[in-house]
This record gives structure tokens, C-alpha cells and sequence, in this order.
């Protein structure tokens, strides 16, 4: 098949409400219906998406606008989509409200990068959120602050499952999803000092396991649609022992990050592959 390239949606938008053109094309992932596979991979990182693509036999759409970067190909004889959102949860939230207009039953499975709040878990560890505390209000728009952040049952069996296929070393437990990654995440830097300093202890009391930006928003948005959703997220940081990862180990980490969550998206097929 031959690839097909947007870059925007293009024509007349429909409204101010619902920002499309008149193909379903969304304003900012350039996506239209038939685009996007049943099956998403979502990361921050361009490059990551990119890597991730690599190992398609076949790429059929490719579409890069702004910061987005969607890509759909065949993945083991199955079609996938992987999507680059850019940093952060109000990102993460177009990703997932656009794509979810161009495919009926989307599962969402996030592969990105945390820091560790647990000393056992080292970098280069993989970290398979059960749940997130929400410190984020991007997913508030959409339910009161008690509404749980969970992630779908199946995709944390399905990541366990890749994890021990992979042989790497896992964790599964509690993710915190920040809405920044300096003051948000208490982190003092020059003259900037963090409102909450005592962040990293009171969540590490909670025996909460890692840090990001993406994944309760989410967990929820998945949760109010019923679409299956989980994150595994490669330790790039260990904020207990103040250690970042050496750049020499980082593709490492990242290729073995990429190929568990393509193996578990491959575990998810096969649960919903129909009986014989």
C-alpha cells in the first residue's frame, strides 16, 4: 500500500465545537476516519514514535502536524498506530479526544519515561501503572477529583505478560501524573524553588512508584468511554538516589521500551482475536 502523508486538515472546519473538516480530518493530528488502527501506542517524544514505526513492515499513513506525529502500519500481520503527542496531559488530552473520533473502539497503551520514587526501583526498570494520582486538572475538565484514575485490567496483564517475556524488570503499582516537570514535579532549579518541596517524600510515604505527565489523563478519558488504556513507563530517573540515566544507556532503555509495548499490544490482539 502507499503511504499517504498530512500535514492538516484542510478545506472548511466544520465549527468551533467539533474542529474538522468536512473528511472528519482533525485540526491537529491531521487524522481522518479509516486513518487511525483499533490498537494506539502513545508517546511524547517524535523520535520515539519514529523508532517505534521502524519495526512496521509496512506504513500506510504518516501524518505530522505541530507536535503530533501518527503513524499507522502492520505490526506481526496487524495494524497499529503509534502517536507522538508532546509533553504533558493537556497534549495527551487532544491525542486521545481526535483519534478517538476516527476509530470506533481504540485501545491506548502509553510507552513513555518517569523518574522513580522508590529506592528498589532502578533506572532502566520498567514501572506498568496500576493507577495514577492525579496532580494534574487537564482530566478534571471531564470528572470531579474523586473519580478514580485506573488503568484497564487486561492492559496491565498484557504489559505484566511482555515484561516477563522480555525479561526485563518490572513493576507494577501507582503512577503520580504532574502537570509540569520543574516546580510540578518539586524540582529547584537556579532560582525557581517549588511551592510543595516535600512532594517527593509525602509520595514516596504513599508508596507511590513513579513520576510523570501523561497517564492519569489517560486512564480517566479511556475509563468515561470504555476503551482499554494502560501505561508502562522506562525509569529515566531515581529521584530517592538523585541519578539521572547516562546518555550512552538511554536508546537501550527506550528499544526495550518499544518492544514490550509492542508485545503486549500483541498479547491485547490476541485476547479480542475471535474464537475458531
Amino acid at each position: 500500500m502507499k503511504k499517504k502523508q498530512h500535514t492538516s486538515a484542510s478545506g472548511t472546519l466544520k465549527s468551533a465545537q467539533e474542529v474538522k473538516d468536512a473528511e472528519g480530518r482533525q485540526y491537529h493530528t491531521a487524522t481522518a476516519p479509516g486513518e487511525v488502527a483499533d490498537y494506539i501506542l502513545l508517546c511524547g517524544d517524535p523520535d520515539r514514535a519514529e523508532r517505534t514505526a521502524k519495526k512496521f513492515s509496512s506504513i500506510e499513513i504518516e501524518n505530522r502536524y505541530r507536535e503530533y506525529v501518527v503513524i499507522t502500519g502492520i505490526f506481526q500481520g496487524q495494524r497499529v498506530t503509534v502517536c507522538a503527542t508532546g509533553i504533558g496531559c493537556d497534549n495527551t488530552e487532544i491525542a486521545m479526544v481526535e483519534l478517538s473520533q476516527c476509530v470506533d473502539t481504540p485501545t491506548f497503551l502509553r510507552i513513555g519515561t518517569c523518574g522513580a520514587l522508590q529506592s528498589f526501583i532502578r533506572i532502566g526498570d520498567l514501572v506498568i501503572s496500576s493507577g495514577a494520582v492525579r496532580l494534574e486538572d487537564t482530566s478534571l475538565h471531564y470528572v470531579p477529583s474523586g473519580y478514580p484514575a485506573v488503568a484497564h485490567h487486561q492492559v496491565v496483564q498484557a504489559l505484566v505478560v511482555a515484561s516477563t517475556q522480555m525479561k526485563a524488570r518490572f513493576h507494577v503499582g501507582i503512577t503520580a501524573t504532574c502537570s509540569g516537570f520543574y516546580g510540578a514535579q518539586g524540582r529547584a532549579v537556579g532560582k525557581y524553588r517549588p511551592r510543595h518541596p516535600e512532594l517527593i517524600e509525602e509520595l514516596q510515604n504513599l508508596n507511590v512508584y513513579n513520576m510523570e505527565m501523561e497517564t492519569s489523563t489517560l486512564l480517566t478519558l479511556s475509563s468515561i468511554q470504555n476503551f482499554r488504556a494502560g501505561a508502562i513507563c522506562v525509569v529515566f530517573a531515581n529521584r530517592n538516589q538523585d541519578q539521572f540515566i547516562a546518555m550512552e544507556k538511554k536508546q537501550e532503555a527506550e528499544d526495550l521500551l518499544i518492544e514490550t509495548g509492542l508485545e503486549a499490544i500483541m498479547q491485547l490482539i490476541t485476547q479480542r482475536a475471535p474464537s475458531p
